[in-house]
């Protein structure tokens, strides 16, 4: 049996994850890891609590819980490129990067130290094989596959990688978790920035990016309003525009960080917000091995968004054109695309550009 470190969240789906290792027959031990330390207040970060539920459903379990602080790790590689991925007027998503240099890089080299075989999360993936290579798959249940933010992840990684709850709905994770007698069996999910915690957006960000006010307008030039700054806005948002009048909702349709302009569009299917084209870079293989391209594959830009056919073409050494058989809606520059043959993940880039 193997010798696994669990990164325990304080939530239901790691506490599961480690008791399914447990079941296996496996030699278990936890780990917490604190990341974050800017703003450690009751206020805005719960990390007490969840250290709090994580020592609770260890001892429940009967097995060990170490504690460890990437907070430095955390905002050199992670943060960093958050901050300046919105000084540059895209949209990042923090939790890919947080998985590829935090829990799948610092998290799997200290295990690794300590003398593990592997680490286990509670993402909801699986994990297969061919002949030569890992591979990253789906979580079987649709509403909660998480394949899409471990793209990054390379064969390294997965070697050393389990998901234990990757085969079970988020029902069975809480009816488990109940039957076991864990606290956390009915605690809500975070949908928060990844570590850092649930807090009003704005003011987060305003912190670190200041605010610069600027125009609203629409494509055609008309300035429809005041916005607090190009920052804090993203392609398809459509609360705290502050527009009024008649007819459909406004949305935002792109920025101009330059001029510090945001250019809005009215209604959901205005045709400035679909692209049949997205360009993309930063690419990653899962095997390590680009598909045969041009090639027909699936592809989503957004989490949670239903697999879109496309076709996708190498347009430099890093950088590729994907085309899609229907307009996409609101593709996002800093935001990620993932490519998919049938429900195994096999990577992804960064959104650069949406077109025509």
């Amino acid at each position: 049996m193997d010798r696994v470190i669990v990164g325990m969240s304080g939530g239901v789906d790691s506490s599961v994850a480690a008791y399914r290792l447990l079941e296996e027959g496996h030699h278990v031990t936890g780990l917490f890891m604190k990341n974050w330390e800017e703003d450690d207040t009751e206020e805005y970060c719960s990390a007490a609590e969840d250290l709090a539920d994580a020592t609770e459903v260890c001892r429940a379990l009967d097995i060990e819980l170490h504690t460890v602080n990437f907070s430095h790790e955390y905002w050199d590689n992670v943060f960093e490129h958050f901050l300046n991925e919105y000084r540059a007027g895209r949209t990042p998503n923090p939790d890919v990067v947080c998985n590829k240099e935090i829990k799948f890089k610092e998290f799997l080299r200290w295990a690794l130290v300590l003398g593990a075989d592997c680490i286990a999360t509670g993402h909801y993936a699986r994990l297969g094989r061919d002949n030569r290579h890992c591979l990253l798959r789906k979580g079987l249940d649709d509403n909660k596959d998480q394949s899409y933010f471990l793209h990054t992840l390379d064969q390294e990684a997965l070697r050393h990688a389990r998901f234990p709850i990757g085969e079970m709905q988020k029902e069975q994770v809480r009816a488990k978790a109940k039957e076991l007698g864990l606290p956390v069996h009915d605690k809500k999910d975070s949908t928060g920035i990844c570590f850092i915690g649930e807090r009003r957006f704005h003011d987060f960000l305003s912190r670190y990016l200041p605010a610069q006010e600027g125009e609203i307008k629409s494509l055609d030039g008309e300035v429809l309003g005041e916005h607090r700054g190009c920052y804090f806005y993203t392609i398809g948002q459509r609360q705290g525009l502050g527009i009024g009048g008649e007819g459909e909702a406004w949305y935002v349709a792109r920025k101009d960080v330059e001029r510090n302009i945001v250019y809005v569009v009215q209604g959901h299917d205005h045709e400035a917000l679909h692209h049949r084209v997205v360009l993309a870079e930063d690419l990653h293989w899962i095997t390590g091995i680009p598909p045969s391209l041009p090639g027909i594959l699936n592809a989503k830009v957004r989490y949670r968004q239903a697999d879109q056919p496309c076709e996708i073409n190498m347009i430099g050494p890093n950088y590729s054109r994907i085309v899609f058989d229907e307009p996409q809606w609101a593709a996002t520059p800093g935001q990620s695309i993932v490519f998919y043959d049938e429900d195994t993940c096999i990577g992804g880039g960064i959104i650069r550009d949406a077109r025509d």
